[in-house]
């Protein structure tokens, strides 16, 4: 190492000791905030609310400097008389000098920005790599003149590629260190509207998507805190890969979710026919749902004989006629609109009861006026057969019972989806119980939607006692915040308002309202999120399109996919199809630089995508891995064989086995084409790609099999495969 390098080394080292040692204080110091606000005496539910929040923002606190303690810096500008350190948040002295700038400022753009062509007032950019609160590793890049453009695009590369290099581990990493120009312009596109992040296998669109939910929450605080953001992933597996990443970054307010989870109380694990699924994911579900909804506001067919008190009374059809369309018009939903409903046909009921007990005998006018009658409504409202057989013309009903009662009856399918052939019928029909599919999910939250709540959601407008109370709280509550990251107009630290309004600190007093964002979300099918990002975009149907726009009324999503990718016969063709009937702007973003996939494995995936679709744009690498794709034909058991080329490989890094068929080793377990979407591994061992490419979608899985490589790609086969792009593989 020369000289200037060694003292480059020890100069950062001094700098990077100085923002631990300052972290480490700013921990201890919300530790000590902590214990302090717990210790508070407290004599009334006031000063006991007061006490809590104050906890709940120092617990916070910790919890998002204990989340940045790996890769805390990662670079520095050099400007002709300051230098300005960037990292994962932002951080002050104790004397308020700026130590450490975060990515997502304004001040942190310039470190992606910056070109030898166009450097701005940067002088000289420099990586640095961290393990472990240790400087490990400098690259600079320098702006003034004195060194070639060529020579600084080799330190920048060289950087990008140690970084893409590194072995890949159980979780995702963040590439705040990486970031590229062509992605930091998506990152940090405007909140409104809808950004589609178009993109081949391996070109960042998964990284670009949580980096940007990251900026989002850092540059638009107050209005997506309270909210939160949803991100929606393909399967748990990916779900589990990517959890690290947003913690990592200092963001907690963030509910991961597979499109089987969105539905509270819901685990689906029912499995049914792709045919059957793809029925259910078309919109025509949504009228179908509405049509069953319909279907159980009954108006009997002759009058309905009650007994009440020794006097005949009747469910008149006429009255039950006027009844129904009332509450139909009353604009409610069908559970909201029961009220409506019950009170005009107990209206008629108490009429005809005044009628009997109210007659005058001697024939002259009715002895009970409109307070008797009134009355008279009231005590018949309170018995209970009453109640329960006009609620049986129109019942209170949940999206389970509304589903489960549809699909186990032909009649009530045959009158709710007449639009639908006798065959189709026939295979939404279903025995009771067994659970829900996936694509039942969606159905759920359309019934639950369409049906509506009795529940109470939302303080009256006006004055509410428990809302002026909570409004004291906060009131008291900011006049306690004393701790920022940075010195700006938006703190980084969430205030008390941030994390619960008014509202709902008044409504839910009593309960635990110190839980996260995230927790509170994952509970509330009404839920209305800030943000919304959904990976692997293409997989999803238009009924789980409607049930992901609900939950966010802004229509404010970050949407990532590759329709080359797409596991579903019914998957869009462009994205004009899923967005183009939406009143609300949308921009298509596509990356062009394949960052994870190399080069020879590329070579191969692309013969694939060319069959899939000849006119699909091309991504370029990045870089080469120097392995060729290889071909293992396999003479005598295939798992064996799978055996002893898995073990070599861990020597590389991760491994990963992808089979149409489920091997199952002590060494390993397989997955499917479907089950790797959206992962990656330093090493992909793929079957027999010839099944894989013979399944319906085959050439769509093998493509996404092929291409979940980051540096070795091999093929298992016990002959000769004949999947395009077999010709580029070296036989072992």
């Amino acid at each position: 190492m020369s000289s200037d390098r060694a003292s480059a080394m020890r100069e950062e080292q001094a700098n990077l000791d100085a923002l631990y040692e300052r972290l480490d204080h700013m921990r201890t110091e919300a530790d000590s905030g902590i214990r302090a606000s717990r210790l508070k005496h407290v004599e009334t539910d006031q000063e006991l609310s007061q006490r809590d929040i104050e906890t709940h923002m120092w617990n916070r606190r910790l919890a998002v400097l204990n989340s940045v303690e790996d890769g805390l810096v990662f670079g520095r500008l050099d400007f002709p008389r300051e230098q300005h350190y960037l990292g994962k948040i932002g951080i002050r002295s104790a004397s308020g000098h700026q130590q450490l700038i975060d990515w997502r400022s304004e001040a942190g753009r310039e470190f992606y920005l910056a070109t030898a062509a166009n450097p701005g007032e940067v002088k000289r950019r420099r990586h640095l790599k961290v393990r472990e609160r240790r400087i490990t590793g400098i690259t600079d890049e320098d702006f003034t003149g004195e060194v070639a453009a060529s020579d600084n695009n080799i330190a920048a590369e060289s950087a990008l590629i140690a970084a893409l290099n590194d072995p890949r581990g159980e979780y995702m990493r963040d590439i705040v260190a990486t970031i590229q120009t062509e992605q930091d312009d998506i990152i940090r596109s405007p909140l409104e509207g809808i950004t589609v992040i178009d993109g081949a296998p391996g070109t960042g669109k998964t990284a670009v998507a949580l980096h940007r939910a990251a900026y989002l929450l850092y540059q638009h605080r107050r209005q997506l805190a309270r909210r939160g953001v949803l991100v929606i992933g393909p399967g748990t597996d990916f779900l589990h890969y990517i959890s690290e990443v947003l913690p990592g970054l200092a963001e907690n307010d963030v509910l991961l979710r597979t499109p089987g989870q969105i539905f509270p109380g819901v685990s689906p694990h029912r499995t049914e026919p792709d045919e059957v699924a793809q029925l259910k994911g078309s919109r025509r579900m949504a009228g179908i749902i509405a049509a069953a909804i319909a279907d159980r506001e009954e108006v009997p067919n002759e009058a309905i004989r009650i007994d009440y008190h020794g006097v005949e009374l009747y469910l008149r059809p006429e009255k039950v006629t006027a009844a129904r369309d009332a509450a139909r018009d009353s604009g409610h939903r069908h559970n909201n609109s029961i009220e409506v409903f019950h009170k005009r046909v107990i209206a008629d009921l108490a009429n005809q009861y005044a009628e009997v007990i109210g007659a005058d005998p001697l024939g002259g006018e009715n002895f009970l006026d409109l307070n008797d009658r009134a009355r008279l409504a009231e005590e018949i409202a309170r018995d209970f057969a009453i109640r329960a057989e006009i609620s049986r013309l129109w019942p209170e009903l949940s999206a389970f019972d509304l589903l489960e009662d549809l699909f186990a009856s032909r009649s009530r399918l045959a009158n709710a989806a007449a639009t639908l052939t006798r065959r189709q019928q026939e295979s939404l029909y279903r025995v009771p119980g067994g659970g829900w599919s996936e694509a039942d999910v969606a159905l759920l939250d359309e019934a639950a939607e369409q049906l509506g709540s009795r529940e109470r959601r939302r303080l009256d407008d006006g004055f509410d006692p428990t809302l002026d109370y909570a409004e004291g709280v906060f009131s008291i509550a900011s006049g306690s915040a004393s701790f920022e990251f940075e010195d700006e107009e938006d703190s980084e630290i969430l205030s008390a308002r941030d994390l619960i309004d008014a509202g709902e600190l008044g409504n839910r007093q009593g309960q635990d309202l110190y839980i996260s964002v995230a927790e509170r979300a994952a509970a509330d099918r009404e839920w209305i999120f800030g943000h919304v990002i959904v990976d692997e975009a293409q997989e999803l149907s238009p009924m789980m399109w409607r049930a992901l726009l609900r939950r966010c009324v802004t229509k404010s999503f970050t949407v990532a996919g590759d329709l080359a990718q797409s596991g579903t016969p019914a998957a869009p063709g462009n994205w004009d199809e899923v967005f183009g009937e939406l009143n609300s702007p949308w921009r298509h973003c596509r990356l062009t630089v394949s960052y994870r996939t190399p080069a020879e494995v590329l070579e191969v995936a692309d013969r694939v995508l060319s069959e899939i679709d000849p006119t699909a744009a091309r991504t370029e690498a990045v870089r080469r891995s120097g392995i060729d794709p290889w071909l293992h034909i396999a003479k005598g058991d295939i798992e064996e064989a799978v055996r002893g080329l898995y073990a070599e490989a861990q020597s590389l890094g991760s491994v990963a086995v992808i089979s149409v068929d489920e091997l199952h080793c002590q060494e390993f377990t397989s997955v499917t084409p479907r089950q790797a979407k959206g992962l990656e591994y330093d090493t992909v061992i793929v079957v027999e790609p010839d099944r894989i490419a013979t399944d319906p979608q085959g050439l769509r899985d093998l493509y996404v099999a092929l291409t979940r490589a980051t540096r070795q790609l091999g093929v298992v086969s016990t002959s000769l495969p004949l999947f395009p792009g077999a010709e580029y593989l070296v036989t072992r």
